[in-house]
């Protein structure tokens, strides 16, 4: 079926009502609908257009977007891949991560924006009859229990000041179960603390913010993935074709500085740590071409409730170092439609529904937390360090090693394109094919 819309109602019914239509989001509702369950996705916004930084898709999720059929379809999306990562310092240009030595299908980054990917994948689940895509519906509220039993789904608004229109409506989406797939700034998260069902959080630090913008890329550029190191300094460029997307990383709540500082010192620092780019720095005309992200790195304790599963970011928010986020989402979106489908379809009762939770958490748990105990160390060992340096910074004794031995480098490649514990889908029911198309 097309996306279901279903704003002339007030309320709905589904098995699953997933909040937040990111990547992990619809693929979870894709995979849960492909197996039979009834379905319903909540995504706040009127559309997917929006200056997305994770646009990063990983070996391991191509892997799955493959087995599901899906492979024609990302092909055909304007993407562009990338096989190595290169750093620069101030002794030379070091190569420290090599994609094409990875033995999987997919042996490479692709890089392509957020939106197309999105509207792929909305379009892919909508194939399945038991799928509804809610759009310009914002969760405000959680359906709970007055006696203490399990959540019954949610209550969201149809109208955001996003999207203009009538006054907001009230509507409610009963579910069995609903996952919060809505980042880390999780509005399901956020409505079990006010309704006293608050989950525990373990906060870990990071010694870095960063700064995105857009810099033009030009023929004879670098090609791919690149970091350059300055004294204090660390920049990093993806390579999207016709622009570099661009992350200056900065100390720990050093934004109103950098803004006190102004444009033209920013400017002049990505000059200063990349010479190649400084006749171009002036597209970043002021500070509306800067987007800031607040990095932060934390982990639930229980990542679910009776009635509730959090997942992603929402769960356990990532650094971008490694640009992992969006593969450990989908990860904990593989692992989480395979262990449910079953008991969801047989009519699980509340108990059964949460001891499956309690194995979701069990299964994602341990690659979760040694992912974040790498971006942890690299935090530690080199990002703290560097942004700390007053001199110029050489490349350290490791980043020499994976250089100078090609096989290594297949090691730091492995962690950030297929991850500690990769997840693989499980065949669509014979009774559940797509609709034709």
């Amino acid at each position: 079926m097309t996306e279901a819309v279903r704003a002339a109602a007030d309320s709905s019914e589904a098995d699953v009502c997933v909040v937040g239509a990111g990547p992990a989001g619809l693929l979870l509702g894709l995979l849960l609908a492909r197996a039979g369950v009834r379905v319903t996705v909540l995504e706040k916004h009127a559309d997917f257009l929006r200056d997305f930084r994770g646009d990063t898709v990983h070996p391991s999720t191509l892997d799955v977007l493959a087995d599901l059929g899906l492979g024609g379809r990302v092909d055909a999306l304007p993407g562009r891949r990338v096989r190595e990562l290169t750093v620069t310092f101030a002794d030379g240009t070091y190569r420290v991560a090599d994609f094409s030595r990875l033995r999987v299908a997919h042996p490479y980054l692709l890089f392509l924006p957020q939106w197309d990917l999105l509207e792929m994948l909305a379009a892919a689940a909508a194939e399945y009859p038991t799928f509804t895509l809610l759009r310009s519906h914002e969760v405000t509220d959680l359906l709970v229990d007055p006696a203490g039993g399990p959540v019954r789904g949610v209550v969201a608004t149809t109208s955001t000041s996003a999207t203009p229109g009538p006054a907001a409506r009230r509507v409610e989406i009963r579910a069995r179960l609903v996952v919060a797939a809505d980042g880390r700034n999780s509005a399901v998260r956020a409505a079990l603390e006010r309704a006293g069902r608050g989950l525990a959080r373990r906060e870990f630090g990071a010694p870095m913010d960063v700064l995105w913008f857009r810099l033009p890329r030009w023929p004879g550029d670098p090609e791919g993935l690149a970091g350059q190191v300055g004294a204090g300094r660390l920049l990093v460029l993806i390579d999207r074709g016709h622009y570099w997307q661009t992350a200056f990383v900065i100390r720990k709540g050093g934004r109103d500085a950098s803004v006190a500082a102004g444009i033209d010192a920013l400017r002049a620092a990505v000059a200063g740590i990349a010479p190649w780019l400084a006749d171009r720095v002036g597209a970043v005309a002021d500070w509306d071409d800067v987007a800031f992200l607040s990095v932060r790195v934390d982990r639930l304790r229980r990542w679910h409730a009776p009635g509730v599963l959090l997942i992603g970011d929402a769960a356990h928010a990532m650094s971008p170092v490694g640009g992992v986020g969006i593969n450990l989402a989908v990860q904990d979106a593989v692992a989480a439609a395979r262990l449910l489908a079953g008991p969801l379809r047989a009519g699980a009762g509340p108990d059964e529904l949460t001891r499956t939770l309690a194995r979701i958490q069990r299964r994602r748990a341990i690659p979760t937390a040694g992912t974040q105990l790498l971006q942890r160390a690299a935090g530690r060992g080199f990002i703290g360090p560097t942004l700390a340096a007053d001199t110029a910074v050489r490349a350290p004794r490791l980043v020499r090693l994976l250089d100078r031995a090609p096989f290594l480098r297949g090691l730091p490649a492995r962690v950030v394109g297929v991850g500690l514990r990769p997840e693989r889908v499980s065949p669509a029911p014979a009774d559940h094919a797509p609709i034709p198309t």
